[in-house]
């Protein structure tokens, strides 16, 4: 049984020998999960040191999805970096004191707190700039950015070139030489001391803010899709999302195609009657698969037919195949948080099937939450319609929004007879690959399905 935690909080803890990511429970400060990833260090010289910053973000990329792996299980191109410990600078220290009264290393210890040093950036910015002419012609030009590790760590993580946020916070910019502790800004003194332009330096932000949203990409099957934007001046919000081509759309076929029904009630009736596929499975592959296989060769099939095969049991399969194909989404979904989905809410018509929503639960053995209003797609495009600037009719802060009744469905069947289940529909689907090849066209007569997705709030 999984345990029930209050909000997580990860955090990339970003070293010169190694990164890591640790996941912590907000309400009690406990240290979950976490995971490290050693770096590797270069050293082109003697006093060189040199890091590889694709592959430290690509070592933060692993030791979240690594960290996420281990939650599960425990069920609840640029030039090399200068790191801290290159000496190469140490000339253009020397050069830097020639151009201070008395050669005082202290000269701007009381704007920075710091010594001339190779230990601090812009020593090491400066040096690139006086010995790599990549470097020096794009900041000319005005193509380069400069930042601590963590300005680029956040820069790549949310959206690189696409975007990506050019910051950092008080207490790595205090360790740059350029950046004034008391005034809490970049000091144009400094800046014109060590002769590097302002504008390719991060803005500046606190230790505790929302810097920007990290985009998440499915390694599973899933699609990226923006969930919302509430209001021109407000943050982005993305969500993972699992399109799937034939879910209600079924029960019309059965309807309208194979006439086992008149209606969409009477299929529920149908299925009602028997409870069960007796070993029946369908799968509505009409016009291919879509998440999680995006398999285009596949095509319908009903498998497991024996003479006692009826009516009632392939609309109870036909039924079954769309608590499947959730399924199929939701174990995709689970595979790229890291942390299993604890319940499913669910909205639109098809929630009107009381049958449907029993053997969602069972399939996924977790609850699924109808609520007493089922057309919360509408809803909530009326709640964004009536906050929206210069209407401000409905207020969207969860103090004043009033309670939902729900109704709620718990698993009935024991976790290995829905596992049993759920492996023979992995089987079928298995079996209704293939079917189309690029090259078997028609004989001129196209056809043209229709799809339907079946929405899923979770």
């Amino acid at each position: 049984m999984a345990t029930k935690l209050g909000p997580l909080v990860g955090a990339i803890d970003q070293g010169t020998s190694s990164t890591r990511f640790l996941v912590f429970n907000a309400e009690t400060a406990e240290l979950l999960s976490h995971h490290q990833v050693e770096i590797k260090q270069e050293f082109p010289r003697e006093g060189w040191v040199e890091q590889d910053p694709k592959e430290i973000l690509n070592s933060v990329y692993e030791c979240v999805e690594k960290t996420c792996e281990k939650m599960k299980q425990l069920n609840i191109n640029i030039s090399n970096i200068r790191v801290w410990l290159d000496l190469r600078t140490q000339s253009t220290v020397e050069h830097l004191l020639k151009k201070v009264p008395g050669r005082n290393k202290t000269f701007s210890k009381f704007k920075t707190g710091l010594p001339l040093s190779t230990y601090f950036s812009a020593v090491k910015l400066r040096w690139l700039l006086d010995n790599v002419e990549e470097i020096r012609k794009a900041v000319e030009d005005h193509r380069a950015m400069f930042g601590t590790i963590d300005s680029w760590l956040i820069w790549s993580l949310t959206g690189g070139t696409n975007g990506g946020i050019h910051c950092t916070d008080v207490t790595n910019a205090s360790r740059t030489m350029l950046f004034n502790i008391h005034s809490l800004e970049w000091d144009p003194e400094l800046c014109k001391f060590f002769d590097i332009p302002m504008e390719i330096l991060p803005t500046v932000r606190s230790s505790s803010e929302i810097y920007g949203v990290m985009s998440v990409f499915s390694e599973h099957g899933l699609i990226t899709t923006i969930a919302y934007k509430m209001g021109r001046d407000k943050p982005t919000f993305y969500a993972l999302e699992g399109s799937v081509a034939i879910a209600g759309a079924v029960v019309r076929w059965l309807r309208d195609n194979l006439g086992i029904a008149k209606t969409s009630q009477e299929v529920e009736k149908l299925a009602a009657e028997v409870g069960t596929s007796y070993g029946c499975y369908f799968v509505p592959a009409f016009s291919g698969l879509y998440a999680p296989y995006w398999e285009p060769s596949a095509r319908g099939i009903i498998c497991g037919l024996t003479q006692f095969t009826n009516k009632n049991h392939i609309a109870f399969a036909a039924l079954e195949a769309v608590c499947f194909q959730t399924r199929e989404i939701l174990d995709a979904m689970n595979k790229d948080c890291g942390i299993p989905l604890s319940q499913l809410q669910v909205d639109g018509g098809m929630t009107n099937n009381k049958i449907l929503m029993q053997l969602q639960s069972d399939i996924l053995c977790i609850p699924v939450v109808k609520p007493s209003m089922p057309e919360t797609t509408a809803l909530g495009a009326a709640m964004a319609a009536g906050a929206a600037e210069g209407v401000e009719v409905w207020s969207l802060n969860p103090g004043d929004l009033t309670a939902v009744t729900c109704e709620r469905f718990e698993p009935q069947i024991n976790p290995e007879e829905s596992e049993y289940r759920y492996a023979r529909w992995k089987k079928a689907v298995m079996k209704s690959m293939g079917w189309e090849t690029s090259d078997a066209s028609s004989n001129g007569n196209p056809e043209f399905i229709a799809s339907q997705i079946y929405g899923l709030l979770v």
